[in-house]
């Protein structure tokens, strides 16, 4: 068993943290506000965004960077991927090169379009920094819902150690050597995730859901690879797994989200009514811009940047989706 410390508090973070918890590791939670952290310590809950589910006292919940991180032989950084950046430099002086970093969280940085893996070896290069994605909602990795995710490093032995260690009977974890693919797989399903989810706001089927996932899935793999990942990737867990998962739960904030941008609500109510991150909102302009770069067709992601940030209206995205060029499936 290790000693593990989860930056951040959301509800992802939370939920590995309790999981790890109940199987043995000595886990330790960092807040950025002491009254959040106070009111988890106090409710054995957290109400706010993983309500329900029992944070026991064997779980320290701190504020303090350094208290947060010594000693321990596993980070996990659960940062949303606009505060990763400064989060990890807050933490930086502290770290050692014994330490690894696993990074949970989903997207791009924003400007530099830098990986979150990328991100955090510039800040921390002296530690190994690993990968943890695949199909997993908080709400039920925190009650032990079977679930399987898949985990990478540049040193796969590290991968495999983290793997030994995190896996228990409620949580599988694989390995993947194609962390580029597995990084470019979890953000970018978000973005098809908020299409998929306009598309239920919009009151269409079962038909137009599978056809955008379908062709979402086309669309990260076409970047995926341009940017140096493996196209089978696209076909596991961090791939099409995740994708299935949160195009069609209603635990899912970006599916929640484009639901309803579907219903006509603003970005701002709708982010506003959300009241968590939505990754996707942040991510569809990333990829976006990384489309333009490596000069990959992304219409599916041209046209929900259209949507968030131009103000065409849902029905108007389907419709020019749906009278694009003909063409062959397979290019």
């Amino acid at each position: 068993m290790k000693k593990v410390t989860v930056i951040g508090s959301g509800s992802w973070g939370t939920a590995l943290a309790v999981m790890l918890d109940k199987y043995g590791h000595d886990v330790t939670i960092w807040s950025w506000k002491e009254e959040e952290a106070q009111a988890i310590r106090d409710d054995h809950e957290h109400k706010e965004y993983l309500p329900g589910i029992e944070i026991k006292e064997s779980i320290k919940i701190v504020t303090d960077p350094k208290e947060a991180i010594s000693g321990a032989e596993i980070v996990l950084s659960a940062i949303p991927s606009k505060f990763v950046r400064s989060s990890i430099l807050n933490f930086a002086p502290f770290f050692n090169e014994s330490q690894i970093i696993v990074n949970v969280a989903k997207g791009f940085e924003d400007n530099t379009l830098l990986r979150l893996s990328e991100v955090i070896e510039e800040c921390v290069p002296q530690c190994a920094v690993c990968t943890l994605v695949g199909p997993s909602h908080a709400e039920e990795v925190g009650r032990g819902v079977p679930t399987a995710c898949v985990i990478s490093c540049k040193d796969m032995e590290v991968a495999k150690m983290v793997q030994n260690e995190f896996v228990n009977p409620t949580f599988r974890l694989y390995t993947n050597d194609d962390m580029i693919g597995m990084e470019v797989g979890a953000a970018l399903k978000n973005v098809i995730a908020l299409a998929a989810g306009i598309s239920d706001g919009l009151g269409f089927g079962d038909n137009t859901k599978a056809a955008l996932m379908t062709r979402g899935i086309t669309e990260i793999g076409r970047l995926g690879v341009a940017m140096g990942a493996k196209a089978e990737t696209f076909a596991g867990l961090s791939g099409i797994g995740d994708l299935i998962v949160t195009c069609t739960s209603m635990h899912s904030r970006n599916r929640r989200a484009g639901i309803m941008l579907g219903e006509g609500k603003s970005l701002t109510e709708t982010l506003d009514e959300v009241h968590m991150v939505v990754e996707g909102v942040h991510t569809a302009k990333a990829a976006y811009d990384l489309s333009i770069r490596y000069g990959i067709d992304m219409p599916i992601t041209g046209h929900i940047n259209e949507v968030l940030f131009e103000g065409k209206t849902p029905k108007e995205a389907v419709l020019k989706l749906m009278l694009r060029e003909q063409k062959s499936e397979i290019i």
